[in-house]
């Protein structure tokens, strides 16, 4: 090759090489541009998303709000009106043709007014900052302060409401709870007929949640004619009147009629506290009028009859049985009559109660009716331990509808079966019923009834009796919680006898609903089943802190690592037991340790096991749980280095 050529040959060769590289070395540059590429368009769609959620849409003329666009759109709106809705809420999509005809109205306003909707079910911390609890759930903001709207849902009225709030002149009405002090609370009060009294305190988390529906309230019980008023009390302010009415807890509601306290056992919420109100604002007392209604309630009647007879509503007497019917008003109905021949057919004069019980539960082992002189002079608490006394038969029904208002007394004899005091069945249930009287005549210091083995069937399965083979059973429940079980057997009334006989002189066993006693209980929390409670709970040489809990808890799962690290801690102290309990599955056999929540903690410190110790205010973390045990422990050693 000639030397030129030659030249040219290794030229090209080099260029060749350098297109090589070159080629070599693009993709890579590409695949990075790529990637660079796919990252911003990611990042450009998360700002997409963002400024989606900050963008305020419109649909068929109503705005979309939510959490993250909602501040920003009201900042600067005089007026603004929302609808809190749930897109599975029947009213809601009844409601969304007539918000839209609002929308197009009030855009048309001199100057227009938005109208916006709030999915609550998405925007979950407006729905919360709103107090939303319904579907659907109107409020017109004004400067930023929300104003309830509570008229009907038409475009008219909804219209006339929102344009008078956006008035410039526009303020809210004042509050109808009255605010009491030590200056009018006595004024206010003793000239009421009725009046109800929240003491609150100003920090009190259960007050400002019951705050809104108190004032709902106030306004529709306030259109009544009478009204009935409501008001409040600053408990943290009015210290002495607190103290003079026992208020230990916020809040704390009373009745007070003519300046006279009553308990508040009512709702909490709008209509539950009207509902309530109404009933408790009429009177106590119903008259009777005609002999054949008190024949009547002794005929069909189902629960004690109590009647008092006087003169007239001008009796001094009758003032004082009213005083006294407004007590039990909740749990016992009241009569009176100022007849002549209702006393005469009662056998009583004017001035006295009756108190009887209807046919059904009357017996030879009774008196047909019980009868209390009642003067001016009488006091209404007298009248009050009269009839709740004889409230109760020999033998009465227990039920479900009647348990927590007449059986609560113990030991309680209770005898199952097929109870039904209907006409084909009543000899029956008569027949057993008399076994029983038989036997309660001889044990006044004890309450028997019968109850309906259907009615009861959970209880009779708890008590091993479900599958005994008997017609008949029966149970003794007593003080401390402790139930007690008759051997399965043909029931007469001395087998009752001498079941009632052993449980009086302390031959009785109780039943106890148990899990298996773990067999390795190892751990450093404690495993308590049923029939271990008194053996580790009850030690009275140790301190146990104890926790009842319930396996599908979310409150007892999250307490779970925290519970275990408390256990960890104590570990070394010798006379400390940490333990739990699976409170659905075994019986707490003493009612000192009461549980209506979980998780429900209790310290039961050594030598006073009856005096339990409940956790209740503080956070269920480390250090509250910690602070916990050394205020109570009464068994704590302290190594140098705690020292």
């Amino acid at each position: 090759m000639r030397p030129r050529k030659a030249y040219l040959f290794l030229l090209l060769l080099g260029l060749a090489q350098l297109l090589a590289v070159a080629g070599a070395e693009g993709p890579d540059e590409d695949s990075s541009n790529r990637e660079n590429a796919i990252e911003d368009e990611e990042e450009e769609e998360e700002d997409d998303e963002e400024e989606d959620d900050l963008e305020v849409k419109e649909e068929n003329g109503v705005l979309v709000l939510n959490d993250a666009n909602f501040d920003n759109f009201v900042a600067d709106k005089d007026t603004v009106l929302l609808e809190f809705y749930a897109p599975w809420c029947g009213h809601c999509k009844q409601f969304a043709p007539e918000y839209e005809k609002i929308a197009n109205v009030l855009k048309d306003n001199d100057p227009p007014i938005p109208v916006a909707k709030i999915d609550a079910t998405s925007a979950s911390m407006l729905a919360s900052r709103f107090d939303v609890s319904g579907y659907p759930t109107i409020k017109i903001l004004k400067k930023g302060q929300a104003v309830d709207y509570e008229g009907s849902r038409t475009q008219e009225e909804i219209v006339a409401k929102v344009r008078e709030v956006s008035q410039p002149d526009w303020t809210p009405p004042p509050e109808v709870t009255l605010v009491l002090t030590k200056e009018n609370f006595d004024e206010v009060v003793n000239d009421a007929d009725i009046i109800l009294v929240e003491f609150y305190a100003p920090w009190c988390g259960h007050c400002k949640k019951l705050a809104p529906e108190y004032e709902k309230a106030a306004k529709e019980l306030n259109k009544r004619s009478p009204p009935i008023p409501l008001a409040k009390v600053d408990a943290t302010a009015e210290t002495d009147l607190a103290k003079r009415f026992d208020v230990s807890g916020y809040p704390t509601l009373k009745i007070f009629r003519k300046g006279r306290p009553f308990d508040y056992n009512g709702p909490r919420e709008k209509y539950g506290i009207v509902d309530y109100m109404i009933e408790q604002s009429g009177p106590p007392s119903k008259e009777i009028l005609t002999l054949k209604q008190v024949q009547e309630f002794l005929k069909d009647g189902d629960d004690v009859i109590i009647i008092g007879v006087f003169k007239g509503e001008s009796d001094p007497a009758y003032q004082q049985y009213q005083d006294a019917a407004n007590n039990l008003r909740e749990d016992y109905k009241f009569h009176h009559a100022f007849s002549t021949e209702i006393a005469k057919f009662l056998k009583v004069s004017q001035g006295q109660l009756v108190v009887m019980q209807p046919e059904k539960f009357q017996s030879k082992y009774e008196p047909r009716s019980h009868v209390m002189d009642v003067q001016g002079s009488t006091q209404d608490s007298a009248i009050k331990d009269f009839v709740l006394k004889y409230a109760l038969p020999l033998v009465g029904h227990r039920k479900a509808s009647n348990e927590a208002k007449r059986y609560t007394r113990r030991p309680l004899v209770v005898v199952y079966y097929s109870v039904d005091f209907s006409f084909d069945y009543r000899a029956a249930t008569q027949f057993w019923r008399s076994k029983v009287l038989e036997v309660a005549k001889d044990f006044p210091e004890y309450t028997f009834a019968i109850a309906d083995e259907e009615d009861y069937a959970g209880e009779v399965k708890d008590l091993g009796l479900s599958e005994s083979g008997e017609d008949v059973n029966a149970a003794i429940l007593d003080e401390s919680g402790k139930k007690f079980a008759m051997e399965p057997e043909e029931f007469d009334s001395d087998t009752l006898r001498e079941f009632v006989t052993a449980f009086k002189k302390g031959k009785l066993k109780p039943v106890i609903k148990s899990q298996p006693v773990p067999k390795n209980n190892k751990g450093l929390v404690k495993v308590v089943v049923g029939k271990t409670f008194d053996s580790i709970v009850m030690d009275p040489k140790k301190d146990v802190l104890i926790e009842f809990y319930a396996p599908w808890c979310g409150h007892c799962k999250q307490l779970e690592p925290v519970y275990s690290s408390l256990a960890k801690k104590y570990k070394g102290q010798k006379g400390l037991v940490i333990a739990k309990m699976d409170a659905t599955a075994n019986d707490v056999p003493s009612d000192r340790y009461k549980v209506e929540g979980f998780p429900t903690i209790y310290f039961a410190p050594s030598g006073d096991k009856k005096n339990p110790v409940k956790f209740e205010g503080g956070d269920r973390d480390l250090e509250h749980l910690s602070k916990f045990i050394e205020e109570h422990a009464t068994k704590l050693s302290r190594t140098k280095e705690e020292l």
